[in-house]
C-alpha cells in the first residue's frame, strides 16, 4: 500500500496544497521580479513569457476563496443609486442577502424578488452578473449558501428536504408579494416548497415562479450529466464521491462531496474550452494585453472558487431528480407529504431554456407547465432562447439584453393577470347536543343569546 493510498483523499488533497506553499511564493516573487515596469527585463519577450508561465502555474495551485459581491451601485429612475449587500435572515447552510438601496424607490414599490441560487458547488456570487441586471427594476434578495466544510457537525445536517424547508421558510419572512427566480439545480425543490405552500393555502406563497434552465423531467433529452447519473446506483456515489472534511476546517468531520472533486468534473466536460482559453490568456500576458487577461483573471476567479456540499444534500438529490426523476413522476414526497405541483393556482409560471444548453436539456425545465396543471394557461409562458449554453440562460449579454427584460416583463404581470387563492370561508358548525338540550337550548334562545358556535376548517 502506498502512501497516497493509506491517507484520505481530502486530507491527501490539503497535504498537496500545504506542500505547494513554498512553490507557489517562489513562482509569485518571480513573476513579480521579471514583470517590474522599472527591471528593464520586463521589456524583454523572454521575461514576459516566463513571468506569463510563473502566473499560470501559480494560479493553477492556488486555492480560491469565496468571492465578494463587488455590487456598489445600480440604475434607478432618478440616476443611480447605491447599493449595499446585507443579511436579513440566516440559518446554519444559508443566509438571505437584500441588495439595498440607499434611498427609496419613488413612486410605486419594486417588486420584491427572491432569487434561488444553485447549490451545486459554486458560490452564489457566480449570479454576480443575473444580480446587476435584475436590480434596476426589482429588489432584489438571494440566497447565499454556506460552504458545507465552514458548518460544525453539531449544526446538524442539510439534505433536500431541509432545502425545500429553508425555501419556504425564506417566503414566508419577505411576505406574499414575492417572486421567485429559480437558476438551474433549485429548480425542483423551489417548484416542491411553492406546490407544498399552495397546497396549505399558505399566504405567503409567491406571486410568480421563474424557472432557469432547472431539471425538471431529465428524461427530455437527457445529456451526458443526465445519463452519466442514470448509469450509476445511489451507492456508487457514495462510495466513489463522499468524503470526510479533514480536521483544522470548522466543519471536520462531516460528510461532504467535496468541491475539488465537483471543479475537476465542471472542468472535464468542456475541457478543450478551457485549455484553450488559458492558452489565450497566456498569449495576452506575453503580448502585454492587461484588459484581456484581466477578464480571464475575472471569469476563472468566480470560476474556480468551489463549496463543498452535505454528502445527504448531494445523494438525495442525485436520487431524487437525476435518477427516478419523482417530482416529474409524481412520486415525490417532503417529510411525508406527497409534492403535487397541480396545486399551485396563484403563482404565475415563466420557464426558459438555452438552445445549446448541454447540462439541462431542451424541454426539461419546460416540462413544469405540464405539471402544472393548476395554473391558467394566460399565466404560463415559456422562452427558448438562442444561441446560448447552460451559463447564458443566466448571465452574459444575452440575458441582460434579451432574457432579463422578459422576467421583468412578466414579473410585472403577474400580480395582475393571477387572481388570488379562492381560499374556502370557515364553516360555522354548532356542537352536536341530545334533543332534550336541544329543546332547552331553543326556550332560553328567545330570552337570551346563543352560545356561541364552534369554528372548523372547511
Amino acid at each position: 500500500m502506498t502512501v497516497a493510498s493509506a491517507i484520505p483523499i481530502y486530507a491527501w488533497h490539503e497535504l498537496q496544497h500545504a506542500g505547494m506553499q513554498p512553490i507557489r511564493f517562489a513562482l509569485e516573487a518571480t513573476r513579480s521580479l521579471l514583470g517590474n515596469p522599472f527591471s528593464p527585463l520586463s521589456f524583454t519577450p523572454w521575461a514576459r513569457s516566463a513571468a506569463a508561465a510563473c502566473e499560470m502555474l501559480e494560479r493553477t495551485t492556488r486555492r480560491y476563496g469565496k468571492p465578494a459581491w463587488d455590487i456598489v451601485s445600480t440604475q434607478g429612475p432618478g440616476g443611480e443609486v447605491a447599493i449595499e449587500p446585507c443579511v436579513v435572515w440566516q440559518r446554519p447552510f444559508c443566509r438571505l442577502v437584500h441588495f439595498a438601496r440607499a434611498t427609496r424607490h419613488p413612486g410605486a414599490a419594486l417588486p420584491k424578488l427572491l432569487l434561488v441560487a444553485p447549490m451545486s458547488g459554486h458560490h452564489a456570487t457566480l449570479l454576480r452578473g443575473t444580480v446587476e441586471a435584475l436590480l434596476p427594476g426589482h429588489d432584489v434578495y438571494i440566497t447565499d449558501w454556506v460552504d458545507a466544510r465552514m458548518v460544525p457537525v453539531t449544526q446538524g445536517g442539510f439534505d433536500l428536504d431541509d432545502y425545500i424547508d429553508y425555501v419556504i421558510a425564506m417566503l414566508q419572512a419577505l411576505g406574499a408579494d414575492t417572486h421567485v427566480v429559480a437558476v438551474c439545480q433549485p429548480g425542483v425543490p423551489v417548484l416542491a416548497a411553492v406546490s407544498l405552500m399552495e397546497a396549505r393555502n399558505d399566504p405567503h406563497a409567491p406571486l410568480s415562479l421563474t424557472l432557469l434552465a432547472g431539471p425538471i423531467d431529465t428524461r427530455q433529452s437527457p445529456t451526458a450529466v443526465n445519463r452519466f447519473a442514470e448509469g450509476k446506483d445511489i451507492d456508487w456515489f457514495r462510495r466513489h464521491v463522499i468524503h470526510t472534511v479533514p480536521l483544522l476546517h470548522p466543519g471536520a468531520l462531516r460528510q461532504v462531496y467535496p468541491g475539488f472533486l465537483q471543479l475537476g468534473g465542471f472542468m472535464s466536460m468542456n475541457l478543450d474550452r478551457h485549455v484553450s482559453a488559458h492558452r489565450e490568456m497566456f498569449m495576452h500576458l506575453v503580448r502585454g494585453d492587461g484588459e484581456s487577461a484581466e477578464r480571464h483573471r475575472a471569469f476563472y476567479d468566480e470560476y474556480l472558487a468551489v463549496m463543498d456540499l452535505t454528502a445527504e444534500f448531494f445523494l438525495q438529490t442525485v436520487q431524487t431528480i437525476f435518477i427516478e426523476q419523482r417530482l416529474a413522476t409524481g412520486t415525490m414526497v417532503h417529510r411525508g407529504v406527497l409534492v403535487e405541483p397541480g396545486r399551485i393556482r396563484r403563482a404565475a409560471l415563466l420557464t426558459i431554456e438555452g438552445a445549446e444548453d448541454d447540462i439541462t436539456g431542451r424541454g426539461q425545465t419546460e416540462s413544469a407547465h405540464r405539471l402544472c396543471t393548476g395554473i391558467p394557461d394566460a399565466a404560463k409562458s415559456h422562452y427558448l432562447q438562442a444561441d446560448v449554453g447552460h451559463y447564458g440562460v443566466f448571465n452574459g449579454s444575452r440575458f441582460h439584453g434579451e432574457i432579463a427584460p422578459r422576467i421583468a416583463s412578466f414579473i410585472r404581470a403577474a400580480a395582475d393577470r393571477v387572481p388570488p387563492i379562492a381560499r374556502p370561508r370557515p364553516v360555522m358548525v354548532r356542537p352536536a347536543l341530545p334533543g332534550s338540550l336541544r329543546r332547552l337550548i331553543g326556550l332560553a334562545g328567545r330570552r337570551r343569546t346563543a352560545p356561541p358556535p364552534v369554528i372548523h376548517a372547511a
